[in-house]
């Protein structure tokens, strides 16, 4: 018949006395009495939620005892493996250290390698004698085709297979150490357990699975361990200048190492008697062949230094590497690192791991607190409340997860069993940016905050509207107010029509605007090129201001020098450090981030030959530094000078220097060179580009005048011509623009001309700004002419000057481009253009052009 358990208050004061247990494992213990007695002997599975460090161990053994006071004679404790199941047994060993005493009752210890000799079945027959069954989860699952399980084999010493001995017992308790690893395999392991039919399952865990949150029968968080000082204080250490490496974060955890075995054997000194303890480095790698890469680095100089003292442990380690972990904490051990994967994740309990490196990413809040709990033990038993207080730290490297860290500090205090609802957008994707504004359906598209505006109208009736890709020129664009506004333009009102036209330099083109007046019967007519007429390809000259050649011979000796005087001395760095301490208020408990003292980080040193030839490679690097021998020469001589600023001289050739000092001096080298480089002289560099001519379309007026049959008219449009290439063109001046396009409509040797728009996109830079020539004309033979016309009394203006001048250099470069044909420019005044008659040759000689 199943046992009956009660609460006995007495029984369990005698039972926390004998073991000694602290306050939380005795209220655990407490806790988990009134639960199996408030199940009345009815199966019930519950989970004690107790911090690590704080001593789950404890509970365990004062549980078995009490149990064993109320009669229970049979208990199973369930380990996740190996390493854990032989910690277990050591408890129970009075010949371990790792043994706990205390026990009224000294059980018989039966496990799946033992049951069947003869002082086992001796126990197992005798109903009187303690059984403490100490198996691993898979011993009990029950066999397939391909495992067997010893559990389940007949014994003919008892006369059964111990998994129905078990199920016979009518007093069995099933104790879970790691109860949250059993979820991983929930089914198998719960009928495992439910086919024994016990009294009581009991899970114990320091992080329980949300599928056993209802389960939790006591629940005593690390935030709390951390403020009743049952724990060492967790310390995040990170570094400030980016260094994130495996080797830097290695190489650091190996420096506070060496700092806690000086705060140890410090606090060793004060009191008397105090036993030995070896802190340890304890590294979490990502895979076993990382694990194998991490004790290699380790046992180089410069780290741990020595193979001996470095221990892998994964899968596939030895029994000789799993009895060498067994004794890490006695005082004789070589061990000072202990690297693993995943094996030492939980249940391994030493009291010596001093720093731990994290070098798989913490993926969750469980493994974060699994891993730091391998350090939470106090070296001495308790806090030691005396300077320095390191020895009461364990120190968690953590280079590039630190602020994740910290932001979860309050994850310490209490286990989030509810977390809050996620926030999510339209679409349903999860956000951290709150809610997001919802559009009202029932106001206007245009109306909305950050809407799209509505599409303009536009009153360019059946005009082309080219592609939003389509090059500047080949777009009709009609000004605004804002393009006439403040310019030299002259207007000319004509019926109803309005029409602005350029000045005197560019003339010709016409961008009109409609008045509201106009009807529909007087529009302007939209046109494009005459049939048959070419687009021509003018060069435009594109001038851009750039940078003359860099030489290294530009830096002087004693710029350098003075660079290099910045790095004269070593620059130390340091690992910040944080310690997440708790503060308790009667039932709350508060975690806060205090900062501890800086520990000075241990450089990778150097030597000068090597430095020599980084910042040799630093100088040439630089992109504006070309690769010859007189810039490598350069280069030698800068470094050279460098390094005397630095205080770097014959006599001190074989000195080494720290990471810093040989990044920040790169750096600085580097600074030099590129600040000698943004001085460097500037020149104006020209191209061409090609521009297409001529912009269409364009709106030719109902009341155009005709060339042959109407009066000069300035500004009016003008049709009827024989060679234009546009259907219209307009003229600011009669005796130089009208009659130059009429003597070039007329002249034999040319094929087409064309007036040039106005602050269109054909136009010769200037250094006041840009020119706009009269015509080009396409002779007859191919060649290209650039045509001015210009009054006798301006002729020899300033700004006249300089435009002639301009063009003339343009129409050399064109032809010595030999990309463009043969273009060359016309400068005629009134008098030219009078004494050449209809002439085209005789305007040619009488103004030479270039």
């Amino acid at each position: 018949m199943p046992v009956n358990i009660t609460y006995d208050g007495g029984l369990l004061d005698e039972v926390a006395a004998r073991f000694d247990l602290r306050d939380p494992n005795k209220r655990a213990l407490e806790a988990v009495v009134k639960a199996i007695e408030d199940a009345g002997g009815a199966f019930r599975e519950m989970v004690a939620d107790l911090a690590t460090g704080v001593g789950k161990t404890f509970l365990m053994s004062s549980l078995i005892d009490y149990l064993a006071q109320q009669g229970v004679r049979h208990i199973l404790v369930v380990t996740p493996g190996g390493v854990i199941q032989g910690k277990t047994l050591a408890n129970f060993d009075a010949a371990s250290a790792k043994y706990v005493a205390g026990a009224e009752h000294e059980p018989v210890i039966i496990t799946p390698d033992n049951f069947a000799i003869s002082s086992a079945a001796t126990a197992l027959a005798n109903p009187h004698e303690l059984k403490v069954f100490v198996f691993n989860v898979q011993q009990l699952i029950k066999p397939t085709v391909k495992a067997s399980r010893k559990v389940r084999k007949h014994n003919e010493e008892f006369g059964d297979d111990l998994y129905t001995y078990l199920q016979n017992a009518d007093d069995l308790f099933v104790i879970s150490d790691e109860h949250h690893v059993y979820n991983e395999n929930a089914a198998a392991f719960s009928s495992a357990i439910r086919d024994l039919q016990p009294n009581a399952l009991i899970g114990l865990t320091a992080t329980p699975d949300k599928a056993d949150y209802d389960k939790i029968v006591f629940q005593y968080s690390l935030g709390e361990a951390i403020a009743d000082e049952h724990v060492k204080v967790p310390v995040i250490v990170y570094r400030k200048d980016g260094t994130k490496d495996e080797r830097t974060q290695l190489a650091d955890a190996c420096q506070l190492l060496r700092i806690k075995e000086a705060s140890y054997r410090q606090y060793e000194q004060v009191p008397p008697g105090a036993p030995r303890v070896n802190p340890v480095l304890f590294v979490v790698a990502s895979t076993i062949e990382h694990a194998t890469e991490v004790g290699q680095i380790l046992a180089s100089p410069g780290f741990i230094g020595d193979p001996k003292a470095v221990l892998e442990i994964t899968a596939q380690s030895s029994d000789e590497a799993l009895a060498t972990l067994a004794s890490v904490e006695s005082p004789d051990s070589p061990i000072r690192a202990v690297v693993s994967v995943n094996k030492l994740r939980e249940g391994w309990d030493v009291k010596n791991i001093a720093v731990i490196v994290a070098l798989r990413k913490l993926a969750s809040q469980t493994l974060t607190e699994q891993i730091l709990g391998r350090g939470l033990r106090l070296p001495y038993g308790k806090r030691t409340q005396s300077p320095p207080t390191t020895v009461d730290q364990v120190d968690l490297v953590a280079h590039d997860s630190y602020q994740q860290l910290l932001a979860q500090k309050d994850v310490l205090r209490q286990r989030i069993h509810n977390p809050a609802p996620i926030k999510v957008d339209q679409q349903g994707a999860a956000t951290d940016a709150g809610d997001l504004p919802v559009p009202d359906p029932d106001v206007p598209t245009g109306e909305r905050p950050n809407a799209p505006l509505p599409k303009q109208e536009t009153n360019a009736g059946q005009l082309h509207v080219p592609e939003p890709d389509a090059p500047t020129e080949e777009r009709l664009d009609l000004p605004t107010q804002a393009d006439t506004e403040g310019t030299d333009r002259d207007t000319v009102e004509t019926s109803s029509t309005t029409f602005t036209w350029g000045d005197e330099d560019g003339g010709g083109a016409l961008f009109g605007v409609e008045t509201e007046e106009r009807t529909k019967q007087s529009a302007p007519e939209v046109k494009g090129r005459i049939n048959g007429a070419p687009q021509i390809k003018f060069p435009r000259r594109s001038a851009q201001l750039t940078y003359g050649p860099f030489s290294l011979s530009d830096i002087a000796d004693g710029d350098a020098e003075t660079a290099g005087t910045r790095f004269i001395q070593e620059v130390p760095t340091f690992l910040v450090r944080d310690a997440l301490e708790a503060k308790r208020t009667g039932d709350d408990v508060s975690i806060r981030v205090t900062p501890q003292k800086h520990a000075e980080a241990q450089q990778m040193l150097t030597g000068i030959d090597t430095i020599r030839m980084e910042l040799g490679q630093a100088v040439l690097n630089h992109p504006g530094v070309q690769k010859t021998q007189t810039e490598k020469n350069a280069a030698r001589r800068i470094v050279k000078a460098f390094f005397k600023g630095a205080g770097v001289t014959n006599t001190t050739e074989t000195a080494e220097w720290g990471q810093i000092r040989r990044q920040q001096a790169t750096h600085g080298i580097e600074d030099l060179i590129r600040q000698a480089y943004a001085r460097r002289r500037r020149e104006m560099q020209y191209s061409l580009v090609p521009v297409t001519l001529p912009i269409e379309p364009v709106l030719v007026a109902p009341d155009a005048l005709d060339a042959y049959n109407d009066p000069f008219a300035k500004h009016m449009q003008f049709t009827g011509w024989q060679r234009n290439i546009m259907p219209s063109a307009a003229f600011d001046a009669k005796t130089t623009e009208w009659s130059l396009a009429h003597l070039l409509d007329r002249e034999p040797a040319i094929a087409w001309w064309l007036r040039v728009h106005a602050k269109g996109p054909a136009y010769i830079p200037t250094k006041d700004g840009n020119y706009f020539p009269d015509f080009i004309a396409l002779d007859t033979e191919g060649g290209y002419w650039l045509i001015e016309g210009k009054s006798n009394k301006n002729a020899n203006d300033a700004d006249v000057l300089v435009k002639r001048e301009a063009a003339e250099h343009w129409a050399r470069s064109v032809r010595d481009d030999g990309s463009y044909g043969t273009w060359r420019y016309v400068f005629a005044t009134e008098s030219d253009i009078m004494q050449a008659g209809s002439s085209w040759a005789a305007l040619l000689v009488a103004t030479n052009p270039e």
